[in-house]
């Protein structure tokens, strides 16, 4: 696909409607009102983030279990989250970071998902939000950045262009960088490690397996960080293994651990060619690569590929046999877990795989 083409891409996420309560609309008014305390602002935001953000539906895919022969799997479905994925879980995070900071503007780089769960966390925190778009990739998701104020800047290159373009600007006009690899990596994996938390309080252990889809590998570490907190606390038995998936041969995650490499390594960025089924996950660069695949070997994981027809597959699956209507690149990390039981069937535990959409 050439640079100048445009790349429609297939994007299953979406806003759930925000309606929130008489009490929550008057946090809502405070939370973006100028003239208020920032202590009191800070803490109408919190009660916003509080109730809309997190405790997504976690069911048992007992028709896929019977597909497959593997006994209880979970699914987490991220898709009951306002914007539709998990990226509200850092967006909120960082919007209230930034707020509690005295910072104006968030900024970022994004594809879709990402921009759309920041946008509307900064609006509703009373702060401008600019996001960067590679301007040759077109999301259905860009008129709700526009909805919620965003103010939108496209850039000439790939993905990771748009972040250093967008991150250099954050340091230059002092806006809160909110792209992944950066100063805020740290708020980022705690928001993620609540993904742990909440499958902790179904089960009341860890699962043997939590499989995740990988691009950046953020929401893989942070998940990871977040079993390694609940085991030192005593609070699990152990740490599940993780397995990350992601498109083959374009991600350096899933390369580098294919490869058997203690390290991740950028790819050659014209081999990496982006469908509109595989751009949520590919990348020539990884930003939180090396935490993901330490998550990974630490925790006896795994990482492999999953083709666009085996994630669209996997989609249409889940809609007919469990009623979830699945981004497909958010089946990846499923796929491998499948993948394996297929080849060399997994002991009678319990799994967990992640994924978002919409309903």
């Amino acid at each position: 696909m050439s640079q100048s083409k445009m790349l429609h891409l297939l994007d299953h996420a979406r806003a759930q409607p925000l309606r929130l309560s008489r009490e929550l609309e008057e946090q809502r008014r405070i939370a973006t009102d100028c003239e208020q305390p920032l202590a009191k602002r800070l803490e109408a935001y919190e009660d916003l983030f509080d109730s809309e953000v997190g405790d997504t539906a976690f069911v048992r895919a007992r028709n896929i279990e019977r597909e497959t022969g593997l006994r209880q799997i979970f699914l987490k479905f991220e898709g009951g989250n306002p914007s539709g994925t998990q990226k509200d879980r850092i967006a909120f995070a960082q919007a209230q970071d930034a707020l509690r900071r005295g910072f104006d503007t968030v900024s970022v780089a994004t594809c879709g998902n990402y921009g759309a769960a920041l946008a509307l966390a900064a609006s509703l925190a009373g702060l401008k939000c600019r996001i960067y778009i590679p301007a040759r990739y077109h999301s259905e998701r860009l008129g709700e950045m526009i909805e919620h104020g965003a103010d939108i800047v496209r850039t000439e290159g790939d993905y990771e262009t748009a972040v250093e373009i967008s991150r250099n600007d954050a340091e230059k006009l002092e806006f809160y960088d909110s792209n992944p690899g950066g100063a805020n990596t740290l708020i980022q994996l705690n928001a993620y490690a609540e993904i742990a938390y909440e499958i902790y309080d179904e089960l009341r252990d860890a699962p043997a397996v939590v499989a995740v889809p990988v691009s950046n590998g953020t929401t893989l570490a942070g998940i990871y960080r977040g079993f390694a907190r609940l085991h030192r606390r005593g609070k699990t038995s152990r740490i599940p293994r993780f397995v990350g998936g992601s498109s083959p041969r374009k991600n350096p995650i899933v390369e580098a651990f294919r490869k058997n490499r203690s390290t991740c390594e950028d790819l050659q960025p014209e081999r990496v060619r982006e469908t509109a089924v595989n751009e949520p996950l590919i990348n020539w660069h990884s930003y939180d690569g090396e935490e993901a695949l330490q998550a990974i070997r630490e925790s006896s994981g795994w990482a492999a590929s999953s083709s666009d027809r085996e994630m669209r597959e996997r989609a249409r699956n889940l809609r007919e046999v469990e009623g979830l209507t699945a981004l497909p690149a958010s089946t990846a990390g499923l796929n491998v877990l499948l993948q394996r039981q297929a080849t060399d069937p997994l002991p009678a535990d319990r799994y967990v795989a992640i994924l978002t959409g919409k309903r």
